[in-house]
């Protein structure tokens, strides 16, 4: 079988287009790590412009008084609007000609490999957007916030540090969430670059056979506070993302509340549709908002470990 009029290899294409996009819906790249990391929030309309939110801390302290006074102390709550705009974009893919009558004439499916490609490519921007932020739009990252308290690690230089060093500059920087949020809320989340996540993985606490690493995930401040697993996990792009490109480590908790990544409209392929006389394209589009860090007390950067 091979088409000789649009209209038929039209017909072969549509029906193709379910096949293929299933499958590429169906796909999961366990090297994206957005969504492991952050909330995702897809709940503005598909078409709104811009996201509002509140910001809010409370103030105000209980204390003695006379009790003929009229000076109460007196608490509140100070609230901040922001906005986040949100924007399209696209990644699509197509199939030529020669590649519809292959296909047809043996009777196959069509290659689903572009359309996930597209998908990849999708994927890569939100992730590259969620923790490193993207200088045209100006929207901020994870690993790069100008909002998050950023300081150097209590002893730092891993490399020269005794394993009580290390293990100090991690905790620190976990009760350092509780500290500055009156212990209300802890960071439950670690983040390290993959070369620093090795090297707890692979150094030997002591004369035990224990890796840095296997203590560390037993024996940390938020589980002892709260019982349950600490988070830890690498991510590209922390080796230079500190103060004077120094390595930067990220302790946080994972919460709606604290910080969410606006996807209004999730990537999405349009009807499929003849673009020339050889060749059929699939649109896809997407709208994606930045990332909100809403409770920059709840995150921490520590560097130059």
């Amino acid at each position: 079988m091979y088409f000789n009029d649009a209209q038929a290899a039209m017909g072969f294409v549509v029906e193709q287009t379910t096949y293929v996009e299933q499958q590429v819906n169906e796909t999961v790249y366990p090297d994206i790590q957005y969504p492991e990391l952050i909330p995702i929030d897809t709940s503005a309309g598909e078409y709104a412009q811009s996201v509002t939110y509140y910001s809010s801390d409370k103030f105000g302290k209980a204390d003695w008084i006379n009790g003929n006074a009229q000076d109460i102390p007196i608490a509140g709550t100070e609230m901040a609007q922001f906005k986040t705009p949100v924007y399209t974009a696209a990644i699509g893919y197509g199939w030529g000609w020669e590649e519809i009558n292959l296909a047809a004439s043996i009777g196959r499916n069509l290659a689903a490999d572009d359309a996930m490609a597209a998908r990849r490519a999708y994927e890569e921007m939100v992730d590259r957007v969620a923790l490193f932020g993207d200088d045209e739009k100006n929207f901020e990252g994870l690993t790069n916030n100008s909002t998050v308290n950023a300081a150097s690690a209590t002893n730092g230089s891993w490399g020269s540090a005794t394993d009580a060093e290390i293990l100090q500059d991690v905790n620190d920087a976990i009760l350092a969430v509780g500290v500055s949020t009156l212990y209300t809320s802890m960071a439950d989340t670690l983040l390290l670059s993959f070369g620093k996540l090795n090297y707890l993985a692979t150094r030997r606490l002591g004369d035990t056979t224990m890796t840095l690493l296997e203590f560390l995930r037993q024996n940390n401040t938020y589980t002892a506070m709260t019982g349950q697993a600490l988070t830890i996990r690498g991510v590209r792009g922390l080796e230079t993302a500190g103060a004077g490109s120094t390595e930067r480590m990220i302790a946080y908790k994972r919460d709606p509340m604290v910080m969410k990544l606006h996807i209004p409209m999730p990537h999405r392929f349009l009807p499929v549709h003849q673009k020339n006389a050889l060749y059929w394209e699939v649109p896809g589009v997407f709208r994606l908002g930045g990332l909100d860090i809403r409770r920059p007390q709840d995150v921490k950067y520590r560097d130059n470990i």
